[in-house]
């Protein structure tokens, strides 16, 4: 039994040593920069361009859009967000709150919702361009959101959309 618990120990010690001389004789030196550079590419760059491309198409002339959007596709874009929320004058609220006459309101403003502390605080007005940036990605227009939405990236689709909720409402926002 000892002699084999010896050639154990032996052979674990004798694999330590064969690596360590290997790493020895074969040595490498890695070099400080990786041998495939890509040009002009920063990580810093491709986020801030990320971001930029994010606002300008939120922040973008949504009005344009308008143009070439009907509130009847709007109310088939509709039937994304039906499972959540509902858009007629007396609709109540479901998952989501109830968005007759939601544009030109406060954020967070419906009194019997209990919305997220980030929706409560974030003290803004229902304008075409902030509904338009909460459409594209909830989650990023307002941190902290509970609403899970992944967002509607077609510029078309969230522009009909937006003239759909505008054409639901008391006091309809002037397109001009």
């Amino acid at each position: 039994m000892n002699k084999i618990v010896v050639s154990i120990i032996f052979a674990v010690i004798l694999v330590l040593i064969i690596h360590k001389i290997a790493d020895v004789i074969f040595y490498v030196e890695k070099p400080e920069k990786s041998a495939y550079q890509v040009a002009n590419v920063t990580a810093s760059g491709d986020v801030e361009s990320m971001e930029t491309k994010s606002e300008t198409s939120a922040s973008g002339d949504i009005m344009a859009l308008f143009a070439s959007a009907s509130s009847e596709e709007g109310e088939k874009v509709f039937k994304k967000c039906a499972a959540c929320h509902t858009v007629t004058k007396d609709g109540g609220n479901k998952i989501g709150p109830a968005l007759w006459s939601v544009l030109g309101r406060k954020a967070g403003a419906l009194t019997d919702y209990k919305y997220s502390k980030a929706m409560s605080t974030y003290g803004k007005t229902w304008s075409f361009k902030e509904m338009d940036g909460f459409l594209l990605k909830p989650k990023n227009w307002i941190k902290g959101t509970k609403m899970s939405f992944a967002g509607i990236k077609n510029e078309k689709e969230r522009a009909s959309l937006i003239l759909y909720l505008n054409n639901n409402s008391n006091n309809p926002l002037p397109l001009n």
